[in-house]
């Protein structure tokens, strides 16, 4: 029942094993000279001032929605394209809702 499935699992724990052996070989082998400089975060050679992590406008955040919306939706666009069968009428279906999901996305995004 499972054995179709069985290389996939073989390759998982093959990669997981690889990852964790490399992991602990650099932790084992690796140097360890702790500075205080060392430690400090890298910002391009200045001394870091204020926080780490500024405040980001909701802004920014609405056009990564809206970028990932239209960006992975357009995907779907590809079935109006497709041979005639069948489903036609079914396909006719998704492909309204798929433009109409991209309209109210749109004007979601617009306001």
């Amino acid at each position: 029942m499972f054995l179709p499935y069985i290389p996939i699992a073989i390759l998982l724990i093959l990669a997981t094993g690889v990852a964790i052996l490399v992991i602990v070989l650099g932790h084992l082998f690796g140097p360890r000279r702790p500075t205080e400089r060392k430690s400090l975060p890298y910002e391009s050679g200045m001394i870091p001032i204020g926080p780490a992590t500024p405040r980001i406008p909701i802004r920014f955040y609405l056009v990564a929605v809206l970028f990932i919306l239209f960006d992975i939706e357009v995907i779907f666009f590809f079935r109006a394209f497709e041979p005639p069968n069948d489903t036609v009428s079914y396909r006719r279906h998704q492909n309204f809702y798929s433009y109409l999901e991209h309209v109210v996305g749109y004007h979601q995004g617009s306001k």
